[in-house]
């Protein structure tokens, strides 16, 4: 078995993962507004949120399996996470001034997107290494702790992450801009949030020594230490243990979920509880008025309340440790999401909606730590990365069916000549975390 960590070497490992997740937090607050704000109609919305898992399902893996292969003078994951981090610096500086670097309108969306790809391959390259640094060095014993810390650290990042553009305006920068132009608050937010991320990644790369070829060989039963194992990832998947797939299904519908979290609750709280005035569109649609000061208010509310999620997550995620079912600790988490979702309905006050979002906290630190925990406790062998790359399919590939669903769920669940009632969308995300909490019971844990 491998040796026990001590409790500092846990949170080195993790402690990158908080600069990750501020830039995480950033993209998920944000993207939705700063797509609205350069013009996009919220029956397109979910379309602009397919490049980023697209981009995690490609790039997960391969990091994965070249990761697995690689044994270099600063590791076989650090290499990767250094890579994926200085990528992110450079794409976060550019995404928020699409609007602002001169581009013809025509061609301004064309750029933000193909930024947004360039952040999410990046923020993936760089976050999927801290899960397989624990895979790597971490014995069963102290997996759930591990994975814990980094949950709590994840939270504590997003925390951070999620409030920047809500302080930023507080202290007198302008979260107001022109017509296709991205508020200040929120590109010197992105600014913030790059220098944290490099930051904390040079303490994790300063601070972790992985194992040698030698130590990985007897801690993970290989006979050839310095043998490249070559891995199908095809064939790997066909192998894959029970568990893969059981807690892959349960993911589905998690992560299905806080897809449409992401996508819609900007214009879910705008409409609903600011008011923010509506517009008729060129088209004859009636639409939010995204310059609007309710609406960038909200915006900016939405990162105050996935902050609240993210305090929610990281008090819940101390508590998970003290249950010793698994599956009864999973289940729970879920369940507790989906009220928080399906109460969204019935409150139309700002601080109401802390409730809720708590709620929905608790399952996102079940999400954030437990799949990984059962998951890395059935694998053995030499491909801990590419099976960790692989299990990514099951985080990107609901996002990708939520959001190219998206545009039409709308549609189906919003009254004709009306307002696109987005709030529906989070009823929907309860609904999916209640089918999740009922496929945990087919997990063999």
């Amino acid at each position: 078995m491998k040796p026990n960590l001590t409790t500092r070497q846990l949170w080195n490992i993790s402690f990158g993962f908080f600069g990750v997740q501020i830039a995480y937090a950033l993209q998920s607050a944000n993207i939705s507004r700063i797509f609205a704000t350069l013009g996009a109609d919220p029956h397109n919305l979910s379309y602009y949120w397919l490049l980023p898992p697209l981009a995690g399902i490609i790039v997960q893996p391969l990091v994965g399996a070249a990761s697995d292969r690689t044994w270099c003078r600063l590791g076989r994951r650090i290499p990767y996470l250094l890579v994926g981090a200085i990528l992110s610096v450079v794409v976060m500086a550019l995404l928020p001034n699409a609007g602002n670097i001169g581009i013809a309108a025509a061609h301004t969306m064309t750029f933000a997107l193909f930024i947004l790809m360039l952040m999410d391959t990046s923020i993936n390259m760089a976050m999927q290494p801290f899960k397989m640094l624990v895979g790597d060095m971490v014995n069963q014993r102290q997996k759930a702790k591990a994975y814990s810390i980094q949950s709590l650290l994840s939270n504590a990042g997003s925390l951070v992450g999620f409030l920047f553009p809500f302080f930023l305006a507080a202290i007198g920068i302008a979260s107001t801009a022109p017509h296709g132009q991205v508020p200040h608050s929120v590109i010197y937010s992105f600014y913030a949030g790059a220098l944290i991320l490099i930051l904390c990644v040079v303490y994790t790369v300063t601070h972790v020594r992985e194992m040698s070829p030698t130590e990985y060989a007897i801690y993970h039963g290989i006979e050839h230490p310095k043998e490249h194992h070559r891995s199908n990832l095809f064939h790997l998947l066909v192998h894959a243990p029970h568990t893969f797939w059981s807690v892959g299904l349960v993911q589905f519908f998690c992560w299905f979920a806080f897809m449409m979290m992401w996508t819609y609750t900007t214009g879910s709280i705008a409409a609903d509880v600011f008011e923010a005035p509506i517009i008729l569109s060129f088209e004859g649609k009636i639409l939010i008025d995204t310059a609007s000061l309710q609406y960038q208010e909200a915006g900016n509310w939405v990162g105050v309340l996935f902050a609240v999620q993210a305090i929610g997550s990281m008090l819940w995620s101390v508590c998970l440790p003290l249950f010793r079912n698994r599956k009864q600790s999973y289940r729970i988490s879920l369940l507790l999401g989906a009220v928080g979702f399906l109460s969204t309905a019935f409150i139309h006050h700002p601080y109401g909606l802390f409730v809720p979002f708590v709620l929905i906290g608790c399952a996102w630190a079940a999400m954030l730590s437990l799949p990984f925990t059962i998951l890395t406790n059935s694998l053995r062998g030499p491909h801990m990365g590419s099976y960790l790359g692989l299990f990514n399919a099951t985080i990107c590939l609901p996002q990708i069916i939520a959001a190219g669903l998206g545009g039409t769920l709308l549609t189906l669940l919003s009254r004709e000549d009306s307002l696109p009632a987005e709030g529906n969308m989070l009823l929907l995300a309860g609904v999916m975390l209640l089918l999740g909490a009922i496929c945990v019971n087919f997990i063999s844990d």
